[in-house]
């Protein structure tokens, strides 16, 4: 059964048996990687990942950002002390549909928030990948977030987290499916969670080009919870979208990793 990887307020029920299972029990992320990503929070209770592609714009799950809430984005200053920013506008893709996400089907689960200030020095946007990357079977990409990390209290902790993950099944424009290679998603292994929704899919390489965000999580040999797949929804076809979208809210997203949008 696939399972939306957000989560309600800060805190989650631990997962049994799992602890190592999760990118939120994954290492921490590299700088390098943990300088795009931010944690969403709303009004509503529900938490989300996302990774900057400007300095005041966050691309993250659409499923992440429903109407009829607020939200804010959560920075965590030098002593791990949380910060509130504002947020100044929502982009839901008009193609994004929930139902059709909880029948498990592909659907736009993009959304972008746009800040009402920038981010910090220590952030940086992160670069989309290019639209005509193909995807093949076994390449592997760099899933982030601050997804729940298992300890007795059950709080995420607020700790960025990643993991090496390889697309498997029949990767396509509409769906990636990913796994962790040790694993190959017949036994608990590296995969998104609880409040990973949202994240960034990397590519491996010096330019971390953003190739997805994270939209839903399977158990393993497709059981309900994590550790299992990791469903990512790719940008190739809202590429268009987003980039059109943040220029007609005024932010200036970095050029493609080889150049040409």
């Amino acid at each position: 059964m696939y399972r939306v990887a957000l989560t309600l307020c800060l805190v989650v029920t631990p997962l049994a048996g799992s602890a190592f299972a999760l990118v939120g029990g994954a290492q921490p992320a590299d700088p390098d990687i943990a300088r795009h990503l931010v944690l969403l929070v709303g009004s509503r209770g529900n938490s989300c990942s996302g990774v900057a592609i400007a300095r005041d714009l966050v691309l993250t799950a659409a499923h992440c950002v429903p109407p009829g809430a607020d939200y804010r984005l959560v920075i965590f200053d030098a002593a791990h002390q949380p910060q509130l920013k504002d947020v100044a506008i929502v982009a839901r893709h008009p193609q994004f549909d929930l139902a059709t996400l909880f029948a498990h089907r592909a659907t736009a689960d993009i959304a972008l928030v746009k800040l009402a200030a920038a981010l910090p020095p220590g952030f940086a946007a992160a670069p989309l990948a290019r639209s005509d990357r193909a995807v093949a079977v076994g390449d592997e990409f760099i899933v982030a977030g601050y997804g729940v990390t298992v300890r007795d209290d059950g709080r995420t902790g607020g700790t960025a987290r990643a993991a090496t993950l390889a697309a498997t099944g029949q990767p396509g424009t509409l769906q990636l499916r990913l796994f962790d290679p040790a694993t190959k998603g017949q036994s608990p292994g590296l995969g998104a969670c609880t409040a990973d929704s949202g994240g960034p899919a990397f590519e491996t390489d010096q330019h971390h080009a953003v190739i997805g965000v994270v939209s839903w999580t399977t158990g393993p040999q497709l059981t309900e919870g994590c550790g299992g797949l990791t469903g990512i929804t790719p940008l190739a076809r809202y590429r268009a979208w987003i980039v059109e979208t943040a220029s007609k809210i005024g932010s200036s997203l970095p050029p493609p990793p080889s150049g040409g949008r």
